[in-house]
C-alpha cells in the first residue's frame, strides 16, 4: 500500500484520458478499482473531481490515493518471440516505430497480462517507446509506437484532431446489402456482470462514425473495408453487430444463435485487421500498410456465390 502521490503531466501524457493514465501507472491495479476511486472523488486533477473521460494537460498535478498495488512483474520474452515481432515491424524512423501486430497479442501488460507487445519491445531495445494508440488484444494490423516525446505530443493531438485516417479490413456474417454506407450509432461503454469492459449502442452515447464499403458479397459471409472517421473502444465491431453482420470470430459481441456456426471455429480468430494510417508528422505525410492475413481471403473463398 503506497501513500498519496502527487504527479504532475508532462508532454508524454497530455491529450491522455485520466483512467488510461491510472491504469498505466497503477500496473496490476484492476479497472474496477480505478473506477470506483474516480467515481468517489479520491483522484483530483488540480484539486477538483474529474471524469475517467477527462483529458490531462502538461502541467496538471493528479492526486493518486494510497492503492494496493499489484505490480505486474514482466517475464523476459522468448528470444524467438521478439525476433518474430522485430520480423513485423513495418517502418522505423527516429520519430515512430510501426509494426504488425499479431491478432492475440496484447498491446501492453497489465490486468492479469504479465506481457505485453509494447513491454518486449522496450526490454529488447531500451530507449523511449510509448503507446501512439491501442488496438484490440484480437486486432492484427497497423500499431504506431512513438520513438520521442516530443512525436508522441504531435502524433497524439493528430489523432484528437482526427487528422489521421485508420482503414480496416473485416469479414463478417451474411450477404451484406445496401453497398456503401455510414453507421453513426452512438456509444457507450459499461462493464458487464463479469466485469468485463464492453460497448453498446445507445442514443446517448458518444458520437461514433463508420463508413462501411463492401470489397466481396458472399451467400452466408462479406467482405468490408472500414474507415474510422472516430476511433471508440470496439466501434468498427459493434457498428457492424448494429447492423446486423457481427464480425467472423468475434466471441465478445457474438449473438448466441451464431456463436456454434462452423466458420467461427475456422477462422480461428477475430476477423478484423488495421490495414492501413495515415497520419502527417513534421510536414511529412505517411501512409503505413499491414498485409491482410491469408486467412481473410480463405474464409471468404470458401462462401463466393
Amino acid at each position: 500500500m503506497s501513500g498519496v502521490r502527487h504527479e504532475v503531466v508532462d508532454e508524454g501524457s497530455a491529450g491522455q484520458r485520466v483512467d488510461n493514465y491510472l491504469v498505466k501507472v497503477l500496473k496490476g491495479v484492476p479497472k474496477t478499482r480505478i473506477y470506483r476511486i474516480l467515481r468517489k472523488g479520491e483522484v483530483r486533477v488540480d484539486g477538483r473531481r474529474v471524469k475517467p473521460t477527462h483529458r490531462l494537460a502538461v502541467g496538471e498535478t493528479i492526486r493518486i490515493p494510497p492503492v494496493a498495488t499489484a505490480e505486474v512483474i514482466h517475464k523476459r520474452a522468448p528470444a524467438e518471440f521478439v525476433e518474430a515481432l522485430e520480423a513485423r515491424i513495418l517502418a522505423e524512423t527516429p520519430e515512430y516505430l510501426a509494426i504488425d501486430k499479431p491478432s492475440g497479442i496484447a498491446v501492453h501488460g497489465g490486468s492479469g497480462i504479465q506481457l505485453g507487445l509494447v513491454e518486449t519491445l522496450r526490454s529488447h531495445r531500451g530507449g523511449f517507446l510509448e503507446l501512439v494508440h491501442r488496438l484490440d488484444r484480437d486486432t492484427s494490423g497497423v500499431l504506431l509506437l512513438a520513438k520521442t516525446r516530443a512525436s508522441l505530443k504531435e502524433l497524439h493531438g493528430a489523432f484528437r484532431a482526427r487528422a489521421t485516417a485508420k482503414r480496416y479490413r473485416l469479414v463478417v456474417h451474411g450477404a451484406w446489402q445496401g453497398g456503401e454506407r455510414t453507421v453513426t450509432h452512438r456509444l457507450q461503454r459499461y462493464s458487464a456482470t463479469s466485469g468485463e469492459r464492453r460497448v453498446r449502442v445507445q442514443h446517448d452515447g458518444q458520437s461514433a462514425q463508420t463508413r462501411f464499403a463492401p470489397l466481396i458479397i458472399g451467400e452466408h459471409v462479406s467482405t468490408l473495408q472500414a474507415e474510422l472517421v472516430t476511433g471508440r473502444t470496439h466501434q468498427a465491431r459493434v457498428h457492424a453487430l448494429a447492423e446486423g453482420h457481427p464480425i467472423i470470430g468475434d466471441e465478445k459481441y457474438m449473438p448466441a444463435p451464431l456463436r456454434e456456426a462452423r466458420v467461427n471455429a475456422d477462422a480461428g480468430r477475430l476477423l478484423l485487421h488495421a490495414e492501413s494510417l495515415r497520419f502527417v508528422l513534421g510536414g511529412q505525410r505517411v501512409r503505413l500498410e499491414a498485409p491482410v492475413p491469408d486467412i481473410f481471403r480463405q474464409i471468404q473463398s470458401a462462401d463466393r456465390p
